[in-house]
């Protein structure tokens, strides 16, 4: 399906323009925030195969896409005429709990550069295991250019919340910037230096003494800063003449917040951001593997329903307080026990469907994405979800155990082992990490390859031979070579998101009927078809790969909707060559797109190559 296809798809589920407040995306979902959650309509979204899962959680309108997630969200944006400026997160009237608008400003704060934050943790763990092993040196140039790429972001923390809080809180993210700026400006760095030093004279701003602190790479005193200044510039811009308004706002927002966040606002955030990272230093205290045991656990629960997203601001102050953080440690084992169990599925199960969307998932998951596995092959399955969760708690509590923790944050995934290398080198923290990500990836693996997929209800081998009931189900629709389905260069089709079926590459410039029925849906681009069979089976066929870009270019319909055909007759005729010379693959899948109400789909024949109107697939009810 095309961007813009399942763009419209969005838009109408979700309630039209009209229904959104606001949009952002995460590394997998669309995240709206909708004036009225009843006007939208999940279960119709559920059922596009564009969609991998819809959650409502959070105060958030949730539509998990996938890896390719901000391509939609583009597509969304300029289909809806979305901009900085064009929703407003105090236009929803209904009120939410207290968890719901703390995830969401959460969520809508950190989002925009999530992938740049994770690809920093990265980097500066890639560091580390490089120092450890003596392929770089502190000293050297190298290492300090690549480290100041790595730590800019969390250096300029302040900057960066201070432009994405603006937007979320309603005001000027220029002006809350600057206050971040201000934050972190050299002026404000070397005045701290020179305070902390003891004998030091004590400055003042109007009198009342300035305690300086270092806000580099902090959180929480930004945010507040930045709710207190749109507050500010809100209630300014109702009162000043339009005339000055757009001069004198800002003024007054930089006078006075800035000078109240030296004086009040910093130091009470960061003594809050104190207490909060020593309340969490005495639950791991407690029991360090009890707390791996929990969140391992209840991780992917979590992430499930966009709850994780209250955990994140206490990983990086536990990093900004301590230089360190234990949580971000406890949730490797959770993720790769999801991981897994996703192997499970794929050594177990013998759908070739099943074993592409596996793959693929699987290998997302190792770089912490693990939405597709949770949605598309382990949850539906149960055991499969249930075994990585316990594994993942196994695994936690081992890293717990040995105290194993982060020195900068990322996504928890493979590289996360990297950053948990301490400036000394590889010491037992390390290794209990690695044990405890090795066993809940292993063992999730073993029990769902044992226990998680019923062997009874798997399909048999995907070929059958010439003879069988139902082999004139579907015929050949053009000539050419064929191509399982999981063959085909798109993710989606490959994958089976759309349907089981098969793919042709043709040798000729027509599409042709595979049955007597009806044409049941024909895309204004003439690229794709969808026909249903007198006997009720539906067929999707679309001729080559993103050639939906072509606008129609190169296709000719003859046919329209609602028209009865009969085997052979000529659909679509279209120009292979130029298709080809524009740089787009000819690959055609021809999928039941109402598999799931067959037992299986499969290819008649075994020969590599087919002419219009011979025997294709076979439809077992």
């Amino acid at each position: 399906m095309g961007h813009q296809e399942l763009t419209n798809e969005i838009l109408k589920h979700v309630g039209g323009r009209e229904n959104i407040v606001s949009l952002v995306h995460c590394a997998t979902r669309l995240r709206f925030k909708l004036k009225d959650n009843k006007r939208a309509d999940p279960e119709g979204l559920k059922r596009n195969p564009g969609v991998i899962m819809v959650v409502e959680s959070g105060g958030q309108f949730q539509v998990v896409i996938g890896n390719h997630v901000h391509d939609v969200y583009v597509s969304v944006c300029a289909t809806a005429g979305i901009n900085d400026e064009s929703v407003s997160p105090e236009s929803c009237g209904k009120k939410e709990n207290l968890l719901n608008r703390l995830i969401d400003i959460v969520s809508a704060i950190f989002t925009p550069f999530l992938g740049v934050m994770a690809a920093s943790g990265i980097m500066k763990g890639l560091l580390a295991l490089s120092v450890a092993c003596g392929w770089l040196s502190t000293a050297s140039g190298t290492y300090k250019i690549w480290f100041a790429a790595s730590d800019s972001l969390f250096y300029f923390f302040p900057l960066v919340l201070g432009y994405t809080a603006g937007k979320k809180f309603g005001g000027s993210p220029f002006i809350t910037m600057a206050i971040g700026g201000a934050l972190t400006h050299p002026i404000a760095m070397q005045a701290f230096e020179a305070t902390s030093v003891p004998g030091t004279v004590t400055e003042h701003f109007l009198g009342v003494p300035i305690s300086f602190i270092n806000y580099s790479s902090s959180v929480i005193p930004i945010i507040l800063a930045s709710w207190v200044s749109c507050w500010l510039e809100k209630h300014s811009n109702r009162l000043l003449p339009s005339a000055i308004r757009n001069l004198f706002t800002p003024l007054i927002c930089l006078a006075i917040v800035v000078p109240m966040t030296f004086l009040i606002i910093g130091p009470a955030a960061t003594w809050l951001s104190q207490v909060l990272a020593a309340g969490y230093q005495i639950i791991y205290a407690f029991a360090p593997w009890l707390a791996g045991a929990v969140l391992g656990a209840i991780w992917q629960v979590c992430v499930i329903f966009g709850l994780h997203w209250g955990l994140i601001p206490i990983a990086i102050n536990n990093l900004t307080v301590f230089g360190q953080d234990t949580l971000s440690a406890l949730l490797l084992p959770a993720v790769m026990g999801q991981v897994g169990a996703t192997l499970g599925v794929l050594l177990a199960t013998r759908d070739p469907r099943m074993k592409m969307l596996a793959g693929s998932a699987a290998t997302a998951g190792i770089f912490g994405i693990t939405e597709p596995a949770v949605y598309g092959v382990t949850l539906p399955g149960r055991r499969p979800f249930i075994f990585g969760c316990i594994s993942g708690a196994i695994g936690a509590a081992i890293a717990g155990y040995f105290q194993s923790h982060v020195y900068s944050f990322g996504l928890a995934n493979i590289f996360t082992l990297a950053q948990m290398i301490p400036p000394g080198g590889v010491d037992a923290s390390v290794w209990g990490a690695i044990s405890g990500t090795f066993l809940a990836l292993v063992l999730a693996c073993v029990l769902t390859w044992a226990f998680g997929v019923p062997r009874t209800t798997q399909p048999d081998e995907p070929v059958v031979e010439p003879g069988e009931a139902g082999e004139n189900d579907i015929l050949a629709p053009m000539s050419g070579t064929v191509l399982a389905m999981e063959q085909v260069p798109d993710a989606t089709f490959a994958g089976g998101l759309l349907g089981q079926g098969a793919a042709i590459i043709p040798v000729t410039n027509q599409l042709r009927a595979p049955f007597s029925g009806e044409v049941v849906s024909l895309f204004k681009t003439h690229h794709a078809i969808g026909l249903q069979s007198d006997s009720g089976i539906e067929v999707l066929i679309h001729i080559g790969i993103d050639t939906v870009k072509l606008d129609g270019r190169h296709f000719t319909a003859h046919v329209r909707v609602g028209e009865k055909i009969k085997p052979g007759d000529l659909l679509i005729e279209f120009d292979r060559l130029a298709i080809i010379a524009a740089g787009f693959d000819l690959a055609t899948p021809i999928i039941v797109s109402n598999s799931d109400k067959y037992s299986e789909v499969k290819r008649v024949t075994q020969h590599s190559t087919l002419d219009s109107g011979m025997p294709f697939l076979a439809v077992r009810r």
